[in-house]
């Protein structure tokens, strides 16, 4: 029973951020803001995860999968935000509350908490750090024997005694409450303050009126204070999530030659000693396997990249490219491309929609869309499959060892067959049999003496 529920606070409207989409639905590399917390959560071992919305149910949509989505009916303070969710506890187990504004919580954050509730015995425990500038900060005002007394908010002039404000200890709004304690203590939460709302940390006060211990557990992290209140704190708090994704990475074997000008979502997986050059941009399901190398200017969504392959340069989306493929410079990969194992897609090639087989090569100024391209064929420069009659699109069938003349356009539906060949500046509009050559040009006529016969005007022209 110690696996804990916990709530994400996640119903405020976010004004500030002057955006029609809801704040913790804002994107924070690969995911809402809200899913940070909860995958936080879950990865502490959390038995639930409840989100709490508000009555216009923005969220609803847009949750991971296996949270709890509950209705904050009033936007009446944190303390009725938890109150919202409290058909969720259970007397046994502890409650940890976070927000969803506050995405920097890491796990191993949460499992201390817990850990420091359980060995203090406490009925609630608040999760403080020290700040040197603690401005805007609820102080933590402690006893003389150094036991948690209060929170004394300090966000407008007045709310704090002058030796209030000397304090560094601040609250960072992470709780932790056994069930029965915090099923006890939430409805009996008052409105006494300016802004008649019902504060969180009112619950721990009124717990420690009853004779209950309280305990305030100091946490080394002054990451979990970095709240999103508007796009500059969104950039702020960005730059740090992606640190941390890089650094995780790079300690699990991977090259990223220069972080700064380097985006990588957190949902992307890299394998060990795959490098990554300046300048990318990995999003999405992308994922690369050992030995690659990716860019310099490489953009990747939700592409995936077997081993040993090398991508320079190019723009890809929902594609897939198998071990020992080089693509690049100046590629473009679309969706449902399949690029097998050692083919090649060279300069200023687009691909969509097409499979191109083991060994095969497409290497320059070329558009392959709706095809099917054999083993080890090799089509020549400035090869165009017309895909689309301007009704439907229809497919290309290629070969294995098809040896494709520059120019060459390829008009849909046709098939290729092995080992077959085509002349330069070609438009196939009939299958070719295996082995054969299809030529589909006009004669080339040379007329004699013609620069002889121009006038003096054209000849200078």
């Amino acid at each position: 029973m110690n696996a804990p529920v916990v709530v994400v606070m996640a119903a405020g409207k976010g004004t500030r951020m002057r955006s029609k989409t809801p704040k913790v639905l804002h994107d924070l590399c690969g995911r809402p803001m809200v899913a940070w917390p909860i995958a936080a959560a879950l990865e502490a071992g959390a038995a639930k995860v409840v989100v709490v919305d508000g009555p216009d149910r923005l969220l609803a949509d847009h949750l991971p999968a296996g949270t709890v989505h509950v209705v904050q009916p009033v936007a009446d303070g944190t303390g009725g935000a938890v109150l919202a969710a409290a058909e969720h506890f259970e007397p046994q187990r502890p409650v940890v509350v976070l927000s969803g504004d506050v995405p920097l919580v890491r796990a191993s954050v949460i499992s201390e908490l817990v850990a420091a509730h359980a060995a203090a015995g406490a009925r609630a425990t608040m999760a403080t750090t020290m700040l040197q500038d603690a401005t805007g900060y609820g102080r933590v005002v402690r006893d003389a024997d150094g036991a948690f007394e209060r929170v004394v908010e300090t966000k407008a002039p007045g709310d704090a005694d002058p030796e209030h404000l000397l304090i560094g200890e601040i609250n960072t709004g992470i709780f932790v409450f056994d069930g029965a304690a915090a099923l006890d203590v939430l409805p009996r939460i008052g409105t006494d303050n300016a802004q008649g709302e019902k504060y969180l940390p009112e619950a721990l006060v009124l717990l420690r009126g009853d004779g209950l211990p309280v305990h305030a557990h100091v946490v080394d992290d002054q990451d979990l204070v970095l709240g999103v209140n508007d796009r500059v704190d969104l950039t702020r708090v960005r730059a740090i999530a992606q640190q941390r994704i890089q650094d995780d990475l790079q300690r699990s074997g991977v090259t990223i030659v220069d972080p700064a000008s380097t985006h990588i979502d957190v949902t992307v997986t890299l394998g060990r000693d795959t490098v990554v050059e300046p300048f990318c941009v990995l999003r999405g399901s992308t994922r690369a396997g050992e030995d690659c190398v990716i860019g310099p200017s490489t953009t990747l969504l939700d592409v995936r990249i077997g081993s040993g392959s090398k991508v320079v340069h190019a723009y890809g989306t929902d594609a897939e490219i198998h071990d020992g493929v080089s693509v690049g410079p100046f590629a473009y990969l679309r969706p449902g491309t399949v690029l097998r194992d050692a083919s090649k897609v060279g300069t200023f090639v687009e691909i969509k929609n097409s499979d191109i087989g083991p060994g095969a090569k497409v290497p320059h100024l070329s558009y392959i869309g709706d095809a099917d391209v054999g083993e080890k064929a090799n089509l020549g420069a400035g090869t165009i499959t017309a895909n689309y009659d301007g009704r439907n699109k229809h497919r290309t069938t290629i070969g294995a060892r098809v040896k494709g003349g520059v120019d060459t356009s390829f008009v849909a539906p046709v098939t290729v067959g092995d080992d077959a060949w085509t002349a330069a500046g070609s438009v196939i509009t009939k299958d070719i049999p295996d082995g054969a050559l299809g030529v589909a040009r006009a004669r080339q006529t040379n007329i004699d003496g013609f620069a002889e016969r121009q006038t003096p005007e054209v000849k200078d022209a």
